[in-house]
């Protein structure tokens, strides 16, 4: 099966987080022309189950051993063993995983895809003991890259976001969440906006757009923020929903210290539930102003960050069933001592998500591998757990658990192969991809030479 020299096949009942061959779907014994089997994997990964892995389900990977998975029509048609598939599906195209993994492919739910600029001075100036909030105070950080983005063109911005989107791909992210979060002025967020559409319709990632003015104080408004929040109410939003969800399907807001009140994230994320947006909110990462609670009673979709997020909370969040997304490359990239507690989290109940938080200022990075790696490091998930909350929890932190995030009959073909049989090698091989082709909507979109 070419697994290389002194490779092996994987052995499902040794490695955790495998339950054995199911979630198949065969039909009726009549043989089905498909578009595209992948076959001869040494498991394929299918995530089975409906809506958020928690608890114990967050670590269940339903693989089949020697799997293979049809495709048509850019969807998942049946899942079961190579023999299996063969029996009842055929098609003019059929990939050899080679005997290495296959698994859905990676979603990441909170990113600040367009900007322009770097901020490589700041990360030797937090090297030198600067803190991330005295470097914003002395007009750093985030003001940094809104002047530079503000300077740009919507070709600009695209041009400036392909490259990132390549290297995403490569470390097998099939979607991502992006938001505008770098202009905030109507007409620069909507430019924001607009380049991420432009992205989106020219793929091969698929993108979900999320309105972020609530990211800062813009330097005009200085004192003024109250003011400023007058603008995103009756200003900002309108302008937005006016173009339809097709331009923001989320609106977002940071509330912490140095950025948004609790009285202010409130009054935003009432006005984008008017209009129709999906709610999340920027919580806990700096200071712990309360708005785990906020979130909980507007019944956000997520929330980020969450390093100071107390038990209590997290069980209020479980409750309404709002995700938590952690972004474990950002206190890395900030050289902090804590991460949030995951742990913590999937004991209250909540689903919790992985991202990157990809971003100039506290953690360039593009790659979900590195993020199950530091997950499991430093926030003690599984290479399992880190991976459900890489796919299905992430698709649930965009609202789309019911065709992302899995590979099961009717999901969207987002398929992954590895270049190894052991799926753990997302996490365990960090610093390199381990991803060999990417599936995306069923068409080939990325193959390593």
């Amino acid at each position: 099966m070419g697994l290389g020299p002194g490779a092996t096949p994987v052995d499902e009942n040794r490695q955790p987080g495998y339950t054995g061959g199911n979630q198949r779907a065969m039909g009726s014994g009549v043989v089905r022309q498909v578009d595209c089997i992948i076959e001869n994997s040494s498991t394929l990964l299918t995530l089975g189950g409906r809506g958020p892995a928690t608890g114990a389900a967050l670590g269940e990977l339903g693989g089949i051993a020697h799997g293979a998975v049809a495709i048509c029509d850019g969807k998942i048609a049946a899942v079961g063993s190579t023999s299996e598939i063969r029996r009842a599906c055929t098609s003019t195209e059929v990939i050899d995983a080679r005997g290495n993994a296959v698994l859905p492919g990676l979603i990441d739910p909170h990113t600040h895809l367009i900007f322009a600029g770097t901020r490589a001075d700041e990360f030797e100036l937090r090297l030198r003991g600067a803190t991330y909030l005295e470097i914003m105070a002395a007009g750093g950080g985030i003001m940094s890259t809104v002047r530079a983005t503000r300077s740009c063109s919507v070709d600009d911005l695209v041009a400036a976001a392909r490259p990132r989107l390549a290297r995403m791909l490569a470390n097998g992210t099939t979607t991502a969440e992006a938001k505008s979060s770098y202009g905030l002025s109507t007409e620069h967020e909507l430019a924001s906006l607009r380049a991420i559409q432009r992205l989106n319709q020219s793929g091969p990632l698929e993108l979900v757009p999320t309105f972020m003015g609530a990211h800062a104080i813009p330097e005009e408004y200085c004192g003024r923020g109250d003011e400023y929040v007058d603008l995103i109410v009756e200003e900002m939003l309108p302008a937005v929903a006016s173009q339809g969800l097709g331009l923001a399907q989320f609106c977002d807001v940071f509330c912490d210290e140095g950025a948004f009140t609790l009285a202010q994230t409130e009054r935003v994320l009432n006005a984008a539930r008017r209009f129709g947006l999906g709610l999340k909110v920027h919580i806990d990462e700096f200071a712990h102003l309360g708005a785990a609670q906020l979130a909980a009673e507007v019944r956000a979709v997520s929330v980020e960050h969450l390093l100071l997020t107390t038990p209590p909370e997290m069980r209020a969040l479980a409750s309404a069933g709002v995700v938590g997304v952690l972004l474990p490359g950002t206190p890395f990239g900030l050289g902090l001592g804590h991460y949030a507690d995951a742990r913590a989290m999937i004991e209250a109940g909540m689903a919790v998500a992985l991202a990157t938080d990809l971003n100039p200022g506290t953690c360039y990075c593009e790659s979900m591998p590195l993020m199950m790696a530091l997950a499991c490091r430093y926030m003690r998930l599984t290479p399992a757990e880190a991976l459900v909350a890489s796919t299905v929890n992430a698709a649930c932190a965009i609202q789309r658990g019911a065709d992302l995030g899995r590979l099961s009959p009717g999901y969207q073909a987002d398929v992954l192969i590895l270049d190894e049989p052991d799926y753990r090698s997302l996490a365990y091989r960090f610093g390199a991809s381990p991803v060999q082709t990417v599936i995306k909507r069923g068409r080939l979109v990325y193959a390593r030479s």
